[in-house]
């Protein structure tokens, strides 16, 4: 595994302690936890994104969305199944999984959860990136210096002291 050093970057950056946490829990990646449950991030138009997570044999009260500071967390909890009018069901073989596990996405500052729908055993969950007005690109209007008077503005004119 490959470490990566990110300090000479942050040294002459401000705001962007993130990224390193990003690169540090991608070094973390588990591959048998990074497997299951099987998601798609997708892309609908310019501000839209949707995140669809295979969840087949979950309910919705076995699954739970927290949006915490920038981090989106998906949980799966499978109760334990009855069988119906009082029968014993043992498995030849089980081939759905209905494990418990836990998915964290990491989502930037500008994207908020709009939200979620359980349909087919895809668990569907609606993102937008919402730009504010201070973020967004402003012409700047170019004064000349017959528009303005002068090129520094406003003049101020000394008084001379009486001695």
């Amino acid at each position: 595994m490959r470490a990566f050093d990110l300090s000479p970057l942050l040294r002459s950056s401000v705001g962007f302690d993130h990224v390193n946490r990003l690169f540090e829990l991608a070094n973390r990646v588990d591959e048998a936890t990074a497997s299951y449950p099987p998601y798609n991030i997708e892309k609908h138009g310019e501000d839209a994104y949707r995140i669809t997570m295979a969840v087949a044999g979950f309910s919705e009260a076995e699954l739970d969305i927290t949006v915490k500071e920038n981090s989106l967390i998906v949980t799966g909890k499978a109760a334990e199944q009855t069988a119906e009018q009082g029968e014993t069901v043992s498995y030849l073989h089980r081939g759905i999984a209905r494990r418990a596990f836990e998915r964290r996405f990491e989502l930037a500052d500008t994207v908020k959860v709009v939200g979620a729908e359980l349909k087919d055993g895809l668990l569907h969950i609606a993102l937008k990136r919402e730009i504010p007005e201070a973020k967004k690109p402003r012409q700047i209007q170019i004064n000349t210096a017959a528009q303005s008077g002068t090129l520094g503005g406003t003049v101020i004119e000394a008084q001379p002291k009486a001695a």
